[in-house]
């Protein structure tokens, strides 16, 4: 077995936006139209002010169905993430670091996410990072963030 921590994995790439692509409904869909204006957003409560990533029917905090979407400043903190090494559409060698972003201006929401623009061993939990923008299938556009 290999310990990990003295492999150099190289630079972090976002997944190949030609491999991926989304669904949406109507809890998700405001989510997806501004990321297509490279805006990030999340759900939040109309009546309570908590914010629900990802996007639910119902406020778990006051079961509200309110919804609004603001603009959100685009930056974060890595709250976990993991290095992953194999393409997982065709398992051919592929560095990307798949993250769980701490948003800043929601108050704890979190939004899955991958990160790029540095080397994977060189990411830590508490990284301020900031939005950039991946596009995938049928022209939606994919929030990925790299280091400020």
């Amino acid at each position: 077995m290999t310990d990990n921590r003295e492999m150099s994995y190289g630079p972090a790439r976002a997944l190949p936006g030609d491999q991926i692509a989304i669904t949406t409904n109507p809890d998700t869909e405001p989510f997806w139209e501004k990321a297509k204006a490279h805006k990030l957003t999340a759900c939040q409560c109309a009546d309570c002010g908590h914010f629900r990533m990802p996007p639910s029917p119902y406020c778990p905090e006051c079961q509200s169905t309110a919804k609004q979407w603001p603009d959100l400043p685009g930056t974060g903190t890595v709250f976990s993430f993991a290095i992953c090494t194999r393409n997982p559409k065709n398992g051919e060698e592929y560095v990307y670091v798949p993250v769980v972003i701490a948003l800043d201006g929601t108050d704890g929401a979190h939004l899955v996410s991958n990160l790029g623009g540095c080397d994977a061993d060189d990411v830590e939990i508490g990284m301020k990072v900031t939005v950039d923008w991946n596009p995938i299938k049928d022209d939606w556009v994919l929030p990925v963030f790299k280091p400020i």
